[in-house]
């Protein structure tokens, strides 16, 4: 599984008081201990509290690659803040986010294949935040068109089905996991799955347990990479225990710690 770690986001107080001070020890101390608990790459968001968020992304792209040279995710709504991070990063992008409304892929598509970044795309348009199976698979193969009419690869498209809190749209749930899992049959090559995943905890008592019962529950129906907080070790260590189930691991009696050394 890929994950992208979740933590440089202006919405917690730290970073958003690092964003505002430009107290880069903050920021890189979080970046190295995601990566050191098993993030493949770091999703990067100045947050609500950012005034100016075009110029804090290329802050926080150039103080993160002072100590890393991770790929990075740029997590914003508005595609002129993505373009101005993408012209600072040197490394391999992920862009976050695209809606499957043409506006914003006739933008962000050929901007992801100019930058040979991947794209992640979100199974949601004007029209606000699909209610069932079928309609996350309709915008997902909008989508998958636009990227394959545009000449950008499909296997480097990551669909996201958009997880909604399991709180108050608890009847969702086998919606969103079976539509992981159809995602995959929508063109070959087969588009990558994503899901952010504290979003299904969002509200309850116990964020940790719910997060990582729906991580392994979406691992089985082929999830190919989360958006998570690598810092929560019970997170992690039934990440790598359910792909080990799954056969994508070798076992050995210290199949965690091979794992993290890995």
């Amino acid at each position: 599984m890929f994950i992208i770690g979740e933590l440089i986001n202006g919405m917690y107080k730290n970073i958003g008081k690092a964003i505002q001070q430009k107290d880069k020890s903050v920021i890189q101390k979080c970046a190295l201990e995601q990566l050191a608990a098993g993030a493949d790459a770091l999703d990067i968001n100045c947050g609500p509290a950012s005034k100016d968020p075009a110029s804090d992304i290329r802050w926080l792209i150039e103080v993160i690659q002072e100590v890393s040279d991770s790929p990075l995710s740029l997590d914003s709504s508005k595609p002129k803040v993505i373009e101005s991070g993408l012209a600072s990063l040197k490394n391999k992008a992920i862009i976050n986010s695209t809606t499957a409304d043409k506006e914003k892929l006739d933008i962000l598509v050929p901007l992801a294949k100019k930058h040979n970044a991947k794209l992640i795309g979100l199974t949601i348009s004007a029209k606000g935040i699909p209610q069932n199976k079928d309609q996350r698979l309709e915008l997902a193969a909008d989508i998958v068109a636009n990227c394959s009419e545009a000449g950008f690869s499909v296997e480097d498209l990551y669909l996201d089905p958009i997880v909604m809190p399991v709180n108050v749209a608890q009847q969702q749930m086998e919606d969103i996991l079976q539509a992981i899992e159809e995602f995959k049959i929508i063109s070959t090559p087969s588009p990558k799955t994503i899901v952010g995943l504290s979003n299904v905890s969002q509200g309850t008592c116990v964020r940790s347990l719910v997060n990582r019962t729906f991580l392994v529950m979406a691992l089985a129906r082929g999830l190919s990479g989360a958006i998570l907080d690598p810092l929560d070790k019970d997170l992690m260590d039934a990440a790598i225990t359910a792909e080990l189930i799954l056969n994508k691991n070798i076992y050995c009696d210290s199949y965690l710690d091979a794992y993290r050394k890995k």
